[in-house]
């Protein structure tokens, strides 16, 4: 449905409108930072991009971003949520499994236009 796979045993959090037709959905993970690029690296053939070092953030591109026409490019983005400072991003499911994703999976799915 939203044009690349879901990462194995990612949890759906929410998806939010992103204006322009677009909407992104943000998918919770236990899995490690490390573990969500290299799958994505392989299944999307494509190495990708670390925009950030800390927190680690990791973006692929995977499609064509029209600036008159999207509010985002179409991607798929990595974050890390687990540091020094962060125990992770909180289960919005009361009693959720687990209580904290270390990682996080932003996808911007492409919009047929």
């Amino acid at each position: 449905m939203l044009g690349v796979p879901i990462y194995p045993g990612a949890q759906f959090i929410r998806s939010y409108d992103a204006g322009r037709g677009q909407r992104y959905y943000i998918f919770g993970s236990a899995a490690s930072f490390v573990d969500l690029v290299g799958f994505y690296r392989n299944v999307l053939k494509d190495k990708g991009e670390l925009v950030y070092d800390v927190p680690a953030t990791h973006e692929f591109d995977v499609g064509k971003y029209n600036e008159t026409t999207m509010a985002f490019p179409p991607g798929v983005t990595i974050k890390d949520f687990q540091s020094d400072v962060s125990r992770g991003f909180p289960n919005p499911n009361p009693g959720g499994q687990p209580a904290r994703f270390p990682t996080i999976i932003q996808i911007v799915p492409v919009v047929a236009r």
